[in-house]
């Protein structure tokens, strides 16, 4: 396995494509802002696209999906609880001053908590994390966690956005991703990769110095 991380966009948000070297398949993660970059990268890689994984909905992870989704000819996975989010993309746009985009095609499959992903021989497990959004999902892989905007280094995705709630997030964390191991790789949506135990030991959100009493 190896993963592809590229920022980009005005929000530095990080896609990722999960590729089984083997097989020679990825899997296209939160396609953001710069669809040219990603397609790049893709082909960069040498993998074939077989699909692209949304781990929520909000507008600097998913405004590549026209373009990367035409081009590549792969299905857009999404959870249905973001679907509204997904569908006020152009509104969501407005709100952070960036062109509005056309209304983006609707996805073709839903995630579901529990369900497994495959690429190539590789398979993810989807959790369901609402707290960020109310569709928002991490994807657990063989040693890597994939949490979207829900968990970061040092941080937790933002509650303040429609349908952002800080105790449903801070439980989604202590619930989907703190019984991984130590190590467990996690790639966030923004920022550098951490490990679910340097989170555990040192996330000011997560031990406690943060919370509200």
């Amino acid at each position: 396995m190896k993963i592809v991380q590229i920022p980009n966009g005005m929000f530095a948000e990080n896609c990722y494509l999960v590729i089984d070297e083997q097989a020679g398949e990825c899997a296209i993660v939160d396609p953001g802002e710069e669809a040219g970059l990603i397609l790049h990268k893709v082909e960069e890689s040498g993998a074939k696209p077989v699909a692209i994984w949304l781990t929520h909905a909000h507008v600097d992870h998913v405004l590549g999906v026209p373009r990367i989704a035409a081009e590549a000819g792969v299905p857009v996975w999404l959870h249905p609880a973001d679907r509204a989010l997904y569908d006020a993309v152009p509104d969501q746009a407005g709100w952070f001053g960036l062109p509005r985009p056309d209304r983006l095609p609707p996805p073709d499959r839903d995630l579901s908590h529990g369900a497994r992903l495959q690429v190539g021989v590789l398979t993810f497990e989807v959790r369901h994390a609402p707290g960020h959004s109310p569709g928002s999902v991490c994807l657990v892989g063989p040693g890597v966690a994939l949490t979207g905007d829900v968990l970061f280094a040092g941080s937790i995705g933002r509650t303040d956005l429609p349908g952002g709630d800080f105790e449903t997030l801070i439980a989604s964390i202590e619930r989907e991703l703190l019984p991984l191991p130590d190590e467990t790789i996690v790639y966030s949506g923004h920022g550098p990769e951490t490990t679910i135990g340097r989170e555990r030991h040192s996330n000011p959100f997560l031990t406690g110095v943060y919370r509200i009493a």
